[in-house]
């Protein structure tokens, strides 16, 4: 998902930025944060105070299939969870999109796991590990045909906010109105797998896919090609039930009905969000959510710093506060983790995401520029700028080593030279001819991505290119740099893989049939070679022969020099002293909102 950290994709992958998953949380924007990041709890010793957690030998997430049993409410209580009172929030910016077809960025993701449920879902354990169940349905799905025929029942007693039941009819529309021409944001992989949906248009004109069958409570899928894990595919928040009633097409983006245990009361765009109790959730349904706070606000327009020096003050409703994607800022980052008072309020997480910059292919067309590129680029300096080696860890790969089929390599001399290696880059550059070349890069607004844009720039013009930086409105970047007719040569983006696997990291990203406006493939990278691997590794069942793929593919992208890996991430989230059981969602990839309460 695209990371965002603001976005999931720098539209920041897995969960914000993910396609806009990539949360720009960072304040770079990273690209995508998928919802379905995997991660490991940091700091594993306790007092590791003066070391920084490692993404390198971090746990990889692994996210097992739950049973019947697991998926059947409620959700396990939280020990010594109280309930009542107000969870608040202090973050950067408001959401794109709350209509789940449009949902691809992991902010969006993670604030909306209390109102929105989808067939399936994340149980977390006390720890923040994740299984599969049965969200809306009574287990994690059934396959047949080796994976391209999948069905679904719908548990009993589920009720919207207006205290309507949930029905088949909702579940058939949820799917159908993802072809809809106004879902231009979201993932593409439900209306790319199922039979038909190459020529469907959505339901709005009263036709429905014959792919999708509805009998009773049971709902069943016909998949153009075996997948195996379908059933993670549909724990994206995308594909989150929409209730047929209440669809207002376009509009539902700014106001979506709830099934989850609470509903949106208030919302004022760019300022403030408010969720209330559904009254009509039973807890018996849901065995993902606890609902303990009363109420959650959520504050937007913080700035880093800001955020950062109200939780170091913990006064008034601010004890009550949780970001979602704000971290610790970088200029923060050696006050807060040498307290030893404020540490003990501070979750430190490994994320799956990897920020990194694609370079347009359609306009660096000479491999030696794109190497050029990776060889000048200043990976210490940007490192130090986004707060060192506690919130980041140096990237030569695509894949971040806690995915699994994560392959260590480094073949622009990064772990030699990690400043960069300016005077082979610009041998490389003159081997070219192309001295002087011109690159536009873009980014986002923030404090932390203006002086990154000025490293990568004071770094690219002494290896002899010369650079223009071009700052794009964080709200619409990921619009902008997935337009395919773009006027940028590199982008901020990041991604997490949208469940735990290459196929997630890979096709979304690096496939050349996902170039299109919108679309994720920012590079607009299309090799034949690395296409037919993607499709050859896609079909592998073997899961350590498939990793292996991946990691191959990985290395193949690379060699293209079609990206510049930047850093995995390393989440401190500094939190109110009054909020209690604060836990990283290890496939959200986000603070656990569902798991939290308000202390007395």
């Amino acid at each position: 998902m695209p990371d965002l950290s603001h976005h999931s994709h720098f539209k920041a992958g897995s969960m914000s930025f993910s396609r806009r998953n990539f949360l720009i949380a960072t304040g770079v924007a990273a690209a995508s944060t998928s919802v379905l990041s995997a991660c490991s709890s940091g700091d594993e010793g306790g007092s590791s105070q003066d070391k920084a957690p490692k993404v390198t030998g971090a746990k990889t997430v692994e996210i097992p299939v739950g049973t019947k049993a697991d998926s059947t409410g409620p959700a396990p209580e939280v020990t010594g969870a109280v309930k009542g009172g107000t969870i608040y929030s202090l973050q950067q910016f408001d959401m794109d999109h709350m209509d789940p077809a449009q949902i691809y960025v992991s902010t969006e993701g993670a604030i909306t796991v209390p109102i929105m449920r989808g067939l399936t879902g994340y149980k977390l354990d006390a720890k923040g590990n994740a299984t599969l169940v049965g969200d809306a349905a009574t287990d994690a799905g059934t396959m047949k045909d080796g994976g391209k025929t999948w069905t679904f029942t719908l548990k009993d007693g589920l009720k919207w906010e207006d205290g309507a039941e949930v029905s088949s009819d909702d579940l058939r529309h949820t799917f159908e109105r993802l072809f809809a021409t106004f879902v231009t944001e979201g993932p593409r992989y439900v209306q790319d797998f199922l039979v038909g949906g190459d020529k469907y248009k959505g339901p709005y004109e009263g036709k429905s896919l014959s792919s999708i069958e509805v009998d009773g409570k049971t709902i069943t899928f016909r998949l153009k090609e075996a997948r195996a894990d379908f059933n993670f595919t549909l724990a994206m928040r995308a594909y989150s039930l929409v209730p047929k009633k209440h669809d207002t097409k376009e509009k539902y983006d700014k106001q979506p009905i709830s099934c989850g245990p609470y509903k949106v009361e208030s919302r004022n765009i760019g300022k403030s969000m408010t969720y209330v109790r559904n009254e009509h959730w039973d807890p018996k349904t849901d065995a993902i959510r606890n609902a303990y706070p009363d109420k959650y606000l959520f504050q937007m327009g913080y700035e880093l710093v800001a955020s950062t020096d109200r939780w170091i003050a913990d006064k008034g409703t601010d004890q009550y506060a949780v970001p979602i994607f704000n971290e610790v800022a970088p200029e923060r980052i050696a006050q807060v983790l040498t307290n030893a008072e404020l540490k003990k309020r501070v979750l430190t997480a490994v994320d799956t995401v990897t920020y990194y910059w694609p370079i347009n292919m359609t306009r660096i067309t000479d491999l030696k520029v794109r190497q050029a590129i990776n060889y000048a680029w200043p990976h210490q300096q940007l490192q130090t700028i986004g707060g060192g080696a506690y919130s980041q860890e140096i990237a030569t790969t695509i894949f971040a080593p806690v995915t699994p089929g994560y392959t260590k390599f480094d073949l622009y001399g990064v772990d030699k030279k990690p400043g960069g290696d300016p005077a082979k880059a610009k041998a490389l550059l003159k081997e070219a001819g192309k001295v002087g070349q011109k690159l536009v890069i873009a980014y986002q607004q923030s404090d932390t991505a203006v002086k990154t844009a000025v490293a990568i720039k004071n770094a690219l013009e002494e290896a002899g290119f010369t650079v223009v930086n071009k700052q794009v409105d964080k709200s619409t970047f990921y619009t902008q740099i997935g337009k395919i007719d773009n006027d940028f040569d590199l982008f901020a983006a990041g991604w997490s893989p949208d469940w735990p696997n290459g196929y997630s990291q890979f096709y979304p990203c690096w496939s050349g049939k996902n170039i299109g406006d919108g679309r994720s493939n920012y590079a607009q990278l299309n090799d034949p070679s690395v296409n037919k691997a993607i499709d050859a590794a896609s079909q592998i069942a073997d899961v350590a022969e498939a990793n292996k793929a991946w990691g191959n593919i990985d290395k193949m992208i690379m060699e293209l020099a079609a990206v510049v890996p930047d850093y995995h991430k390393i989440r401190n989230y500094l939190y109110g002293s009054k909020v209690g059981n604060v836990i990283w969602d290890s496939a959200n990839t986000c603070v656990a909102l569902s798991k939290l309460y308000a202390k007395k």
